[in-house]
């Protein structure tokens, strides 16, 4: 009975995660949303939104000095931050909150942006919720494997440092710095979790895995075991033995040719590094769209792409090495003949073929607001997929003989 619970307790956390996972990426998507149609400062205050836990629908429930109310509230709010930051050592991002040209400056009130991002900020607090239940969740793990909680309870805690740079973000204004960090950080949270989820997950499977040469050595055993002649039976053993050893050496020597190369993970970490400076970037890129907007006034959208600048290009250019790069691993991985870093490396492809596709629209087509969310939900899922492809390979290295198919075993066997 006390197996049976414990091995609930440790589907639970598994099944949890994958859905909290796929919550905080529902989390990222609605987070482009917010960016995109501009509604980051729907709600100019934090937790609450214009004081209310339900926020207004017209601006008639607002006092007439809200902009002036609200403005005061975040500029104090910002000296606070930037007397602690000086005092951290890091005066010039302290100086860099009061000499942006939007810190004084408060948007007026827009029923649907206030409630696109205090929808955002219900889902935030839901997977706030969820990350807290993983940890419960993942309480069974700690006499099996305490990595896993770990993993969950750092997520969580980092979850909670997330909301409140999520506070930072409207209260400087969106503060570019802030918001690079913000989405840095989110980043971190996906890994976290990914690795957790992805070691339980392995877990369960190498502990209902059998071992590959023993399987075959279990294949042979009996052979030696059905010779009628009992003076023989010594014999017969010491053949099975001697059968057993040359299976296994040859399933060993198998798990060996299927073993990827160092060189791999290598390239795998710098296409995930890789991956991740150019999300970075595309954050600045979305920078450079709000203010190239606000300067123009928000018309004439078709010629913004021309006013994006240098961080534009870069970013388009990085897309280049990033889809080289992927194609290289790719092949490396794909040659390895393995069905799981099969999946993984269809993936990753067609995730950089649609992101391609998306980035090609937005540089087109003047930046449509529906696409942007698409572009950075998908970047982060490359990241993601590039991630657990690198917890593939590591656990490759370091136990090939798990990559090893009892099929492929019996082949050996032949």
């Amino acid at each position: 009975m006390n197996s049976n619970s414990e091995t609930l307790g440790l589907r639970r956390f598994r099944s949890f995660g994958i859905l909290t996972v796929v919550a905080v990426y529902l989390l990222i998507l609605v987070g482009g949303v917010v960016r995109s149609t501009g509604s980051g400062m729907g709600c100019p205050d934090w937790p609450k939104c214009f004081g209310q836990w339900v926020p207004p629908t017209e601006a008639s429930q607002l006092p007439a000095n809200y902009k002036e109310v609200y403005t005061a509230q975040r500029v104090a709010k910002n000296q606070k931050l930037a007397r602690t930051l000086q005092r951290l050592g890091f005066a010039q991002v302290a100086g860099s909150i009061f000499a942006h040209p939007t810190q004084y400056i408060e948007t007026d009130f827009n029923p649907v942006k206030t409630w696109i991002e205090y929808v955002n900020r219900l889902l935030g607090a839901l997977i706030g919720v969820f990350v807290l239940l993983a940890v419960v969740f993942a309480l069974p793990y700690w006499r099996r494997d305490r990595a896993i909680f770990w993993l969950a309870l750092a997520s969580f805690l980092l979850t909670g440092v997330q909301g409140y740079l999520g506070s930072l973000v409207v209260s400087t204004n969106l503060l570019p710095v802030m918001v690079t960090v913000h989405m840095a950080l989110a980043l971190v949270i996906v890994a976290l979790f990914l690795y957790a989820v992805d070691r339980a997950q392995w877990g369960r499977s190498q502990a209902g895995t059998t071992d590959a040469a023993a399987t075959t050595a279990n294949l042979v055993t009996p052979v030696a075991l059905v010779s009628p002649d009992t003076s023989g039976t010594s014999m017969a053993f010491d053949a099975s033995a001697t059968s057993a050893n040359h299976t296994t050496s040859a399933v060993n020597v198998l798990a060996e040719d299927t073993k990827p190369a160092a060189s791999v993970l290598g390239w795998l970490w710098a296409a995930l590094l890789l991956t991740f400076v150019q999300i970075m970037l595309g954050t600045q890129v979305r920078e450079r769209v709000d203010i190239v907007s606000a300067a123009a006034d928000y018309v004439g959208r078709e010629n913004w792409v021309s006013q994006l600048g240098s961080v534009f290009s870069v970013h388009r250019t990085l897309s280049a090495a990033v889809l080289l790069l992927n194609l290289y691993v790719g092949f490396e991985l794909w040659s390895l003949g393995k069905a799981r870093l099969h999946r993984l490396t269809q993936a990753t492809m067609v995730i950089i073929g649609l992101e391609i596709v998306a980035g090609i629209v937005l540089a087109s087509f003047a930046l449509p607001a529906a696409v942007q969310p698409v572009h950075l939900t998908l970047a982060t899922m490359l990241f993601g997929v590039q991630f657990l492809t690198l917890l593939a390979v590591a656990r490759a290295r370091k136990s090939p003989e798990m990559m090893v198919s009892p099929e492929a075993a019996r082949r050996v066997v032949a």
